[in-house]
């Protein structure tokens, strides 16, 4: 399910139902099992959680947080997305906000299901590389933050997403949670 807190000019850009399509083809694509909510915030709201869960006072354009594996089967976990960043990264490549914001819900996907370019030998890479063309995206975030995409992400390249083994705060959920009762699903 995608959340949209707090409500921004930037939610006008977006269609929930599509976002919401594209998240299940995409978790479907990677494999992910159960439901994941994304939650569509602000850099605020970004900082806040980057902060509490990985200790970075900034803003980051997407964090993943796996569900704990008692509850994996139905639900995989949450993403957490700045459309403020998500906006500014989008101008460089001439991508729409909605584009921009499909890549990082795959890129948060691809965390929940294990994957991890800061360590990995690219195999991260060469499968969101494999993701997007399947499903019709441009450039991925590896990709642009790294040189060649073949190559192994270095130590100085700037973090593109992250994965925090805590679950989201009481807050964000609950606004996951009243979203959920407002429009009657469980």
């Amino acid at each position: 399910m995608i959340t949209i807190d707090p409500p921004s000019s930037f939610a006008t850009a977006l269609s929930t139902p599509t976002l919401t399509r594209f998240l299940n083809r995409a978790r479907t694509s990677v494999g992910v099992r159960g439901q994941v909510d994304v939650l569509l915030a602000n850099d605020p709201t970004l900082r806040h959680l980057n902060k509490t869960f990985r200790g970075k006072n900034k803003p980051t354009d997407v964090l993943s947080f796996p569900a704990p594996s008692a509850f994996a089967g139905k639900h995989a976990g949450d993403l957490a997305i700045s459309l403020e960043t998500a906006a500014r990264q989008a101008k460089p490549y001439n991508h729409t906000l909605a584009e921009e914001t499909k890549i990082l819900i795959l890129h948060g996907l691809l965390h929940l299901s294990g994957e991890d370019h800061e360590i990995d030998n690219g195999e991260m890479a060469a499968r969101e590389a494999t993701l997007r063309r399947e499903l019709r995206l441009p450039a991925t975030l590896i990709e642009r933050t790294n040189a060649s995409p073949s190559e192994k992400p270095s130590s100085t390249t700037k973090k593109a997403s992250t994965t925090s083994k805590k679950p989201l705060p009481r807050r964000v959920t609950s606004a996951i949670q009243s979203n959920k009762k407002k429009r009657g699903s469980k």
